[in-house]
C-alpha cells in the first residue's frame, strides 16, 4: 500500500499524455488531408518569423491592454509549469520537492512562480471582463455564440483554478513547514501564498496534510486534463503557432499563387514552337484537377493547420473593412467552418476506418456562403492582423477560383468585366480603338 499512490499517479499519467498522443495522431491525419505544398523556401526567414512572432509574442502587443495581459499568462503559464517536472517526478518517485537541495536557486524559482501565478490570476480576470461584462465587440459577433463563447470562458475558469490550486498547495506546505511536520522540511520561498496562510490557522497538522495533498493531486490531474482539451479547445494554438507561424506566407502580402495548370497553358499559348495539336503529356492526360476549392480536401495541408492554430481573438475580423460596413464576411468565421468541416470529415473517417464516405456536404455553401466570399476586398488586412501568422485570405481565394473556374458562378458585374478583358483587353464596355478616347473628354 505504500507505492499506490505513485502507482495511482503512474496510471493517470500514462491514460493523459496516452490520450494526448492519440488526439496529436488524429490531428495530424486530418492536416494532411490538405494538399502537397511547397514550403522548404526561406528557412532563415521562417526561423526569425517564428521566434519573433510565436516565441517574442511582437504581433500581440500591437494592441497592449489585451497584447501585455497575453504576455503574462503566455510566460506565467510556459514557466509555472517548469514546476511540473518537479511534480511528476515526486508522484513517480515518492518524494517531496525533490529540486529542494538546489537551495538559493529553487527558493528563486518557487518566489518566480508565485508572482507569475498571480499575475496570471489578474490577467484571466481582466480577460473575463473584457468579455462578459465589457462585451468587446469583437467577442460578441454571431460566430461566437454557442460553443466558441463557452470555450473561451472555460479555457479562463481552468487557467484560473489551476493557479489558485498551485497558490493553495505551496500555502499549506508553507505552514507544515513551519510546524516541523515530517516530510515537510523548509524549501522554497513563498511571496504570494504567505498570504493565504492565515487561512488555515487552527487547522490540525493532518488536515493541512489534506489540503496540500488534494491540492497537489489536483493541480497536476488538472494540467493532464487540459493538455487532453486543447484538441477540443481553440487554445490549440499553444502548440501551433510555432509551426504555423514558421510555415506561413513569406511572399509579399500581395502576391497571389497562381495554378500551375493555368500557367502550363499560358506558357503553352505563348511559345511560337509549341505544336497546338500535339498529344498532351502523360502526365497531364489524366482526369484534370479541380479548380480552387469546394471543401477542405481541396485546400492544402497549411491551410488547414491555419485553421486548427486559429486563436478565435477576433482581430481579423476587427480590422476587416467588409465587416466593418456590415457584410456577412468574417475572417475568423473562415478559419472556424474550415476547421469544423474538417473535424466533422475527421469524424466520418473515424466512423469508417480511415475512409472518407461522402456525405453530401461540403465547406462551400454548407459552412461558406458565396455571400460571404465575395463581401472580401482582399486587401489583406486580416493577415496583417493575426498574432500568429493565419491567411484566411488564401482559403477565400480559393473557393472564389472554385466558383469562377468550375461553376461560372462569378457576381454579373465579374462577369461583365471578365467578358470585356477577353474581347476588348480592358474592365470597360468599349471597343479596343476606343480606349483612350476619355483623354480627349
Amino acid at each position: 500500500m505504500e507505492y499506490l499512490p505513485n502507482i495511482i499517479f503512474a496510471l493517470a499519467l500514462i491514460a493523459g499524455i496516452g490520450f494526448f498522443a492519440r488526439n496529436v495522431k488524429k490531428l495530424t491525419r486530418n492536416i494532411k488531408l490538405g494538399k502537397d505544398v511547397d514550403v522548404s523556401d526561406n528557412k532563415s526567414q521562417r526561423w526569425k518569423n517564428m521566434a519573433r512572432i510565436a516565441l517574442g509574442q511582437t504581433k500581440m502587443v500591437v494592441r497592449p491592454v489585451a497584447g501585455i495581459m497575453h504576455v503574462i499568462v503566455y510566460v506565467g503559464f510556459i514557466i509555472i509549469n517548469i514546476e511540473v517536472l518537479e511534480i511528476i517526478l515526486d508522484g513517480l518517485l515518492g518524494t517531496h520537492r525533490l529540486f529542494s537541495p538546489l537551495g538559493s536557486i529553487y527558493d528563486f524559482l518557487i518566489g518566480s512562480f508565485e508572482i507569475l501565478a498571480l499575475l496570471v490570476i489578474v490577467a484571466v480576470v481582466v480577460f473575463w471582463i473584457r468579455r462578459n461584462i465589457i462585451r468587446i465587440q469583437r467577442f460578441i459577433k454571431p460566430e461566437m455564440k454557442g460553443w466558441p463563447k463557452t470555450d473561451g470562458n472555460m479555457i479562463l475558469y481552468i487557467e484560473f483554478v489551476l493557479m489558485v490550486l498551485f497558490l493553495t498547495m505551496n500555502a499549506a506546505d508553507f505552514q507544515l513547514q513551519q510546524l516541523g511536520a515530517e516530510h515537510y522540511h523548509e524549501a522554497g520561498a513563498f511571496p504570494v501564498s504567505q498570504f493565504i496562510v492565515p487561512l488555515f490557522d487552527g487547522l490540525s497538522e493532518s488536515s493541512l496534510v489534506w489540503i496540500e495533498r488534494t491540492a497537489w493531486w489536483l493541480h497536476i490531474l488538472g494540467i493532464l486534463a487540459f493538455l487532453n482539451y486543447l484538441y477540443y479547445s481553440k487554445h490549440l494554438h499553444i502548440l501551433l503557432a510555432f509551426p504555423n507561424t514558421y510555415y506561413g506566407k513569406v511572399k509579399p502580402q500581395g502576391q497571389f499563387n497562381n495554378l500551375e495548370s493555368v500557367t502550363k497553358e499560358v506558357k503553352l499559348m505563348m511559345d511560337p514552337d509549341a505544336d497546338p495539336y500535339a498529344a498532351p503529356a502523360e502526365e497531364d492526360a489524366a482526369e484534370p484537377e479541380k479548380f480552387g476549392a469546394s471543401d477542405v480536401m481541396d485546400l492544402n495541408w497549411v491551410q488547414l493547420l491555419n485553421a486548427y492554430t486559429c486563436t478565435e481573438c477576433g482581430r481579423c475580423t476587427s480590422e476587416c473593412p467588409a465587416n466593418q460596413t456590415g457584410k456577412k464576411l468574417s475572417p475568423r468565421k473562415i478559419m472556424m467552418d474550415t476547421r469544423d468541416r474538417l473535424e466533422e470529415v475527421g469524424k466520418i473517417m473515424d466512423a469508417n476506418k480511415g475512409e472518407f464516405v461522402s456525405d453530401g456536404k461540403q465547406l462551400l455553401n454548407d459552412y461558406i456562403t458565396p455571400e460571404e466570399l465575395w463581401a472580401c476586398t482582399t486587401c489583406n488586412a486580416c493577415v496583417q492582423a493575426c498574432p500568429v501568422s493565419i491567411d484566411p485570405l488564401s482559403i477565400i481565394v480559393e473557393m472564389r477560383r472554385y466558383l469562377v473556374m468550375e461553376q461560372s458562378a462569378a457576381p454579373t458585374e465579374l462577369n461583365n468585366m471578365m467578358s470585356n478583358i477577353e474581347n476588348n483587353g480592358a474592365p470597360w464596355p468599349y471597343n479596343q480603338m476606343d480606349r483612350l478616347n476619355w483623354v480627349n473628354e
